[in-house]
């Protein structure tokens, strides 16, 4: 029987983050080995562990997975969470890529330069609403059903959510307008495996803070 998958990183979301809630919701128990310092992320580097000298890096049947969308790919293909032919993998890889971008902004606004952050925010939030929240406030309307594709759970589904909450935690407001997103984060919400995720002590990572900020300077040197 093959082990847990091990996952390499440092105890923040960062890059990471998306790949535990997508192990949480298909009910796969993970465990984490974290990177606390630049030493640690030299050692795996140094023993081969790191195809492109980078993390996340995900131990797995038997391989050790870099490079965040191939780490998706595999476990929601895996788990029967990435449509059931071409077609819908094409259209749940379509979402996933909309939600990475904005994701992205997010991720990155800790990082900001002071004098541009509220640019940045009032940029991040413009294209929040009128960009991604409308184009898949506009899907969930096209086909009247529970999820973005297929009628089933898929993990554009998860990655959406996830999104979601991010969001929130910059503006709660932005979701206002949208009632199917409000909807899907409910439904999704309530999955048991997503339930279970989002009760407090899980291994669902807090929002990145000043002290985090510092450990992954130090960390990754930048």
């Amino acid at each position: 029987m093959a082990g847990k998958p091990k996952l390499h990183y440092f105890d923040g979301r960062g890059r990471m983050e998306s790949i535990r809630w997508l192990l949480a919701a298909a009910g796969v128990e993970f465990e984490e080995k974290f990177i606390k310092t630049a030493e640690d992320l030299e050692m795996l580097r140094n023993d081969g562990s790191l195809m492109f000298q980078q993390v996340p890096m995900v131990e797995i049947d038997g391989m050790k997975l870099v490079q965040t969308r191939a780490i998706l790919n595999y476990i929601a293909t895996k788990y029967n969470l990435n449509g059931k032919d071409m077609k819908e993998r094409a259209l749940i890889e379509m979402y996933a890529e909309g939600v990475a971008d904005l994701n992205e902004m997010i991720m990155l606004l800790p990082f900001c330069p002071p004098d541009q952050k509220d640019t940045k925010i009032a940029l991040t939030k413009d294209k929040t609403t009128n960009r991604y929240f409308s184009a898949f406030e506009k899907v969930l309307k096209s086909h009247g059903q529970d999820y973005l594709v297929g009628n089933r759970l898929s993990r554009a589904d998860i990655h959406l959510v996830e999104l979601l909450y991010c969001v929130e935690e910059l503006d709660p407001s932005l979701i206002s307008n949208f009632p199917l997103l409000k909807a899907l984060k409910t439904r999704i919400s309530n999955l048991p495996t997503v339930k279970k995720f989002l009760q407090p002590g899980s291994q669902r990572k807090p929002p990145v803070d000043e002290k985090g900020l510092e450990e992954a300077r130090k960390i990754f040197k930048f």
